[in-house]
């Protein structure tokens, strides 16, 4: 953590399609603020297929990164988004190693790719949320998956039956959507997945 910078817990609220692209939004914890941070086509499949858990018959960048880390004897204890400078957001991710800690940079994409497989904390600047947060009623339309208030449809979906069957089959669902690459179904489909599994 840089000196003079307030950092505040943040999660990994959702990704979601707009017209200009990709977007991925960090949402301070118990803020009404959310964080956009627009990325790419490979890197929001990269976001949802960690969130989701499913596993790949190969290793993508992010899951090589941590075989990595681990077998280096590497703990990544948080990822930090901590300045936007000229509409680029920055980020770096706290490596533990040999109880020493080291600050790799990283772009906020790969921060988070990495950061929703290791299931570590994501920490967001308050000067950020303060410079590109917006209210949350604004991106309502845009959010694919609030655990709180999912859509009609995925509420009517999500079947008091939370048996390994019904989880094996909402998986199978989810891969075959990010294959497709339909975001919007994939995030209806993880969301479902986090309520069946809690």
């Amino acid at each position: 953590m840089m000196e003079g910078q307030t950092f505040v817990e943040a999660e990994i609220w959702t990704v979601a399609q707009t017209d200009q692209g990709n977007v991925v939004l960090v949402r301070p914890k118990e803020s009404d603020l959310a964080v956009p941070i627009f990325i790419g086509q490979l890197e929001t499949q990269s976001i949802l297929i960690g969130m989701g858990g499913i596993e790949v018959p190969r290793p993508l960048t992010h899951d090589l990164l941590l075989s990595l880390l681990s077998t280096l004897n590497a703990e990544m204890t948080r990822i930090e988004i901590h300045d936007l400078r000229e509409g680029t957001f920055y980020a770096r991710m706290l490596l533990r190693v040999e109880g020493r800690e080291i600050v790799v940079d990283a772009r906020p994409s790969d921060a988070i790719g990495v950061a929703v497989r290791a299931r570590c904390p994501v920490f967001i600047a308050e000067s950020v949320v303060e410079e590109a947060g917006i209210s949350v009623n604004l991106v309502a339309g845009l959010h694919l998956g609030e655990a709180e208030s999912p859509s009609p449809e995925a509420a009517g979906a999500i079947a008091p039956a939370s048996s390994e069957g019904e989880v094996a089959r909402l998986r199978a669902e989810l891969e075959a959507a990010v294959a497709d690459e339909n975001y919007e179904r994939a995030a209806e489909i993880r969301d479902k997945l986090r309520e069946l599994e809690a």
